[in-house]
């Protein structure tokens, strides 16, 4: 099985979708908050679109047919019970509204900064 979606996820990267491939030019090389992405990358039973491992964030791109789909729900969750964040976007959300969903990436792969401490200030 592992060799198949190796194999599978090579051809998909091929094959990527003007979407995909408009996203990954974003994503990729280290040019979003220095976060390494993968794409078509296989991840246990799945392949998906692209990956931060570092921040265990998986990103999907989806076109109509994945409208109230229930495989993606088992597949999320799959993945989220591995400690994995699940982001899907739909196609016309990446191509319109590129900077918001940059935006919603970068907080999932920016890690927050710590609380204030108010100690020592007269409590």
């Amino acid at each position: 099985m592992f060799h198949h979606n190796t194999t599978t996820a090579k051809a998909l990267r091929s094959r990527m979708t003007d979407t995909e491939r408009f996203l990954w030019q974003q994503l990729r090389a280290h040019r979003l908050a220095g976060a390494k992405f993968k794409r078509q990358q296989s991840i246990g039973p799945y392949i998906v679109d692209f990956v931060c491992f570092e921040a265990r964030l998986v990103i999907e791109v989806d076109g109509g047919q994945h409208l109230d789909c229930d495989a993606d729900r088992i597949r999320d969750a799959w993945l989220e019970s591995q400690g994995f964040r699940v982001l899907r976007f739909w196609n016309h959300e990446v191509l319109t509204e590129s900077p918001a969903v940059l935006g919603r990436i970068f907080a999932f792969i920016s890690p927050s900064p710590p609380p204030l401490s108010h100690k020592g200030r007269g409590e």
